[in-house]
Parts: structure tokens; C-alpha cells; sequence
């Protein structure tokens, strides 16, 4: 039987890099990609939220429609938390849960030829052709797992203990690529761990990622609250600021604005001190771009509260804000608390969710308007018409009138 295959992908950049790491091992495995008839189609899922659910069931379905006899993956969060509660187990025809997706292309070569059950299960949405790769960045995944069990979040009970790649490991993948990447984007599920197992750190990575690779430009998918140590933030103000490399892009995900709303949720850092060190990432460095993420509507969030959140959030050196509605998560401690808790109705929530977003647009809008005059190099993601979206070095995203190739990295002047 010819071996193809199509793959999917929902949530965080760390899902993305686990994707282009078991596309490259079932090509190596002997399968090839087929967009049109596919042996396999395979998603890798994400159960951050309700609704990301919601957007897997429904991409299962379609693909079942729309190729008829293809096997339906599914691998991920999503597909470890139905596996865990024995949830929607007709929904696929294989599910691979998170402990055994790095032996994905290995687990589905032993069942070409086989007559499937009509599911089979392995215990312990863009296509194939994903935006990163068209443009030569890499997503690379660093560290696997948390240990912090925020009371909100599904995910240290789906992806386990923390695991670090060694640095070894990482190098080693990445000079794997060829042509080498114009870009790699670290990414972790939570970069406080990194190294904790292997006896390294983020600072080592960052500094034999700059020297033992070519790639043209380093950065951050997200950097946690923890991560910002002192030796981190040294690292930054004496040799990391003035790297050309580096990417002055810091997404570190606060989730409120109120020191109230974050010991309701277990996040077991202070406020004022996290916002100290954001401030000195901007003292260092005035152009960083610092962006976060914001729950909404979490127990106990009254307006108070909120506005809490709307006051540091103003005031604070973060210029831009995802927004997302709080979604109480069955097996998580949140769960729980909702029987001595009230959670604010879903048309409170929304209105919430728009005036952050407001409040995000117009603080990114000030940032960008700081660096109308600007030399700088920027990394072209796409081109048409002889006009080329671009990041600049910090992930500022520009239109230049300039033909170049996704993958390339220009000069440019910023001028409006």
C-alpha cells in the first residue's frame, strides 16, 4: 500500500513544532504527502479550551466527508484527555496520545497493510503546508510538560513531568535542516523548567543556539513569568541585547493584572515584581516588544477586579494582549472551585474580552508609532504583487514595496 499521509494542527506553537518534527520522521519512514487522497489523515490537537474541542470534532468530521477512505489520527491534548476519560472514542480511527507521539511515524508504518478496527487505540487547523515552513522558520520544541498546575489548566495532566531536549539534541536538529532555517522560534510549554532535568539553562541554549548554528535570526515562541531570573535578565542587558540575531520579541503570558485574580489561580508569582522585570527588559532595550496573555472572566472576577487588571494593563510595558475568555476545564482544580465560586456570565465575559482587545490596539498602535524612523533587517514571510510581508527584528510585521522570497532577510527603512 502506498504510504501518504495529510497533517493538522491545533493550539500552541509547541503543538506546530511537534508537527514539523513527526512530518519529517514519517518522510523519513517512507511516506509521502498527499493532499488529495491521503492513507492518513493526522491531527494534532489541542484542549486548552472548550472550544478547541469544539474545532477538532469538527475537522474530524469534515476530513471523513471529504476523503472517505482516509484513517483519521488523532494525537495531542485533546487526544490524551478523551483517552484519560474514555470521551468520544468512536470520534477517530487511531488515537495517539502525547506519551507516544514522538513514535508516531513508527506506530503507523506497523499498521499500513492491516485491516483497522473501526478504532484503534494507542495508549502509553492548517494543512500541511503551514506558514512557518513556507517562510524557512523552524518551531523548535525545547522542553515537554509543567509542574506548576495552575488551577485553570488542563495541561500538566495531559502532557505529565516536565522534559527537557538536551542542548545537544536541539543543535543537532536544527543543523539537521537543510537549507538552514532563516529563523528558529524556541518554544516550550513552560520555559521555567528547561534544563532542570539536563543541568542547563535558557541562557545556555540561547548562547550555543547563536554560535553552533548559522540561522540568521533566534527567538522566543514564549518566555514564562519564572523565566525572567536574574540571570536571564543580566544575560539580556550585557550580551543578548546587543546580538542582531536575537529576536527583541518577548511574549511572556501574565494572565491577569490583578495579584487577587492570579492567587485564585495559582500563579505562584508577585505582580509588581514580574512588571519590574518587563520594565527592565524595556530599559535595556526601549524597541523590545513585549506582548502577553490575558484570562477573562476567571472565578471570582468581579469588576473590581477586572478593572484591576484594565489599570496595570494601561500602565504596564506590554503593548499587546491575547485575550481569552476563561473556560472551566472538567478534572482541573477550577472545576472544583465553581461549587464555592461565582463565574461571570458569557455576555460579561465577552464585553470584558472587547475592551482588553480595545485597550491592546491602541497600546500596540502607540508602540508602533515610536519607531516611525527605523533601519532594521526583517524576515520576509510571504510576497505577491511585487509587496512583501515582513518581521522586523523585533516581530513587528510591515509591508515593504520590495519583491523577495519568503525566507529572506532584507534591509529595510521605516518611514510611516
Amino acid at each position: 500500500m502506498k504510504k501518504t499521509f495529510q497533517s493538522f494542527v491545533f493550539g500552541c506553537r509547541v503543538n506546530e513544532a511537534e508537527r514539523i518534527r513527526f512530518d519529517n520522521e514519517l518522510k523519513k519512514a517512507g511516506f509521502s504527502i498527499d493532499l488529495n487522497s491521503p492513507t492518513y489523515s493526522i491531527i494534532n490537537t489541542c484542549a486548552i479550551t472548550a472550544k478547541a474541542e469544539r474545532e477538532v470534532k469538527q475537522l474530524v468530521y469534515t476530513l471523513k466527508k471529504k476523503f472517505p477512505g482516509t484513517k483519521v489520527v488523532i494525537t495531542g491534548c485533546s487526544a490524551t484527555y478523551w483517552g484519560k476519560h474514555k470521551a468520544n472514542s468512536s470520534l477517530a480511527d487511531i488515537v495517539i496520545t502525547n506519551n507516544q507521539k514522538d513514535a508516531i511515524a513508527t506506530l503507523l508504518s506497523n499498521n499500513i497493510g492491516q485491516e483497522l478496527a473501526d478504532t484503534t487505540r494507542i495508549e502509553s487547523g492548517s494543512p500541511i503546508s503551514d506558514k512557518f515552513r513556507q517562510s524557512n522558520r523552524l518551531l523548535v520544541k525545547i522542553q515537554d510538560g509543567c509542574h506548576r498546575f495552575c488551577n485553570y489548566c488542563i495541561v500538566p495532566y495531559l502532557r505529565g513531568n516536565p522534559q527537557s531536549q538536551p542542548i545537544d539534541s536541539i543543535v543537532s536538529y536544527i543543523n539537521s535542516f537543510k537549507p538552514i532555517p532563516s529563523e528558529v522560534i524556541l518554544s516550550a510549554i513552560n520555559t521555567e523548567s528547561f534544563g532542570k532535568d539536563t543541568k542547563e539553562t535558557l541562557v545556555d541554549l540561547t548562547e550555543r543556539v547563536l554560535t553552533e548554528t548559522n540561522v540568521k535570526r533566534v527567538g522566543f515562541g514564549s518566555i514564562h513569568p519564572w523565566s525572567l531570573t536574574d540571570d536571564f535578565l543580566d544575560y539580556y542587558a550585557v550580551t543578548l541585547s546587543k546580538e542582531k540575531r536575537f529576536v527583541h520579541f518577548f511574549h511572556v503570558p501574565i494572565q491577569s493584572g490583578s495579584q487577587t485574580m492570579l492567587n485564585l489561580m495559582r500563579r505562584e508569582y508577585n505582580l509588581s515584581d514580574i512588571l519590574e522585570r518587563l520594565r527592565s527588559v524595556k530599559k535595556t532595550r526601549p524597541d523590545a516588544f513585549i506582548a502577553t496573555d490575558i484570562i477573562v472572566g476567571f472565578l471570582g472576577e468581579n469588576e473590581d477586579l477586572f478593572n484591576e487588571t484594565v489599570n496595570t494593563l494601561t500602565n504596564s510595558p506590554i503593548s499587546r494582549f491575547h485575550v481569552f475568555p476563561f473556560s472551566n476545564r472538567m478534572h482541573t482544580s477550577a472545576y472544583y472551585m465553581r461549587k464555592r465560586m461565582d463565574e461571570p456570565p458569557p455576555t460579561e465575559k465577552k464585553r470584558r474580552s472587547a475592551l482588553l482587545r480595545a485597550l491592546s490596539n491602541t497600546k500596540y498602535s502607540n508602540f508602533v508609532s515610536e519607531l516611525e524612523v527605523m533601519e532594521t533587517t526583517a524576515l520576509v514571510i510571504s510576497c505577491s504583487q511585487k509587496i512583501s510581508r515582513v518581521l522586523t527584528h523585533n516581530n513587528i510585521e510591515l509591508m515593504v514595496r520590495q519583491e523577495a522570497l519568503p525566507g529572506d532577510i532584507i534591509r529595510v527603512t521605516i518611514k510611516s
